[in-house]
């Protein structure tokens, strides 16, 4: 199990980025009762028989981690929804791309802390890929609605970048002041 919802948030989003996409957005939604995220990439995507593969943590192909024979990215999180009262969703197209979601309850006392937001989508900023990565943000907590949108190529024109230790510091601040508004 992964320690905490966002560490899922960016095995899946890594996993687009590995799928030779020009183009990953990254949905994440939270309220009270329920923390729920979209990946969405024009990757390479999967047949329905690679999906059953994929999900499968006794089966990987073998060419992401040479020496492993399991892969659990994809098992955690399913692992993670089903036993958190959840769920979770593929959705694949060979040739055009795919789109992984998942919901968790978080009053559920199975449900791993959702974690450092902020962090992981610094993190996931910085992620090496030649293509565009966006983030949408929502949350409706307490009665307060709110939402940003993040989007890597700007960033790097606002702060330069993003292996730079200055540039990483002001971006950690800048995600840091969106989730405090």
């Amino acid at each position: 199990m992964h320690f905490s919802l966002v560490d899922l948030v960016a095995d899946i989003t890594q996993n687009a980025i590995e799928a030779d996409a020009d183009l990953v957005e990254l949905e994440v939604i939270n309220t009270e009762n329920e923390f729920r995220f979209l990946v969405k990439d024009n990757g390479k995507g999967m047949t329905e028989e690679e999906i059953k593969e994929a999900v499968d943590p006794f089966n990987t192909d073998g060419v992401k981690h040479p020496n492993r024979r399991v892969g659990l990215g994809l098992p955690f999180l399913t692992q993670t929804a089903v036993v958190s009262n959840g769920g979770w969703e593929i959705k694949s197209e060979k040739g055009t791309g795919t789109t992984v979601s998942g919901w968790f309850d978080t009053g559920n006392v199975d449900t791993p802390p959702v974690g450092d937001l902020p962090g992981i989508f610094r993190t996931i900023l910085m992620f090496n890929s030649p293509g565009e990565i966006i983030i949408h943000r929502r949350k409706s907590i307490n009665g307060n609605e709110d939402e940003y949108k993040i989007i890597r190529s700007e960033i790097k024109d606002a702060v330069g970048s993003l292996e730079d230790a200055g540039s990483l510091v002001l971006l950690g601040e800048y995600l840091r002041s969106l989730e405090e508004e």
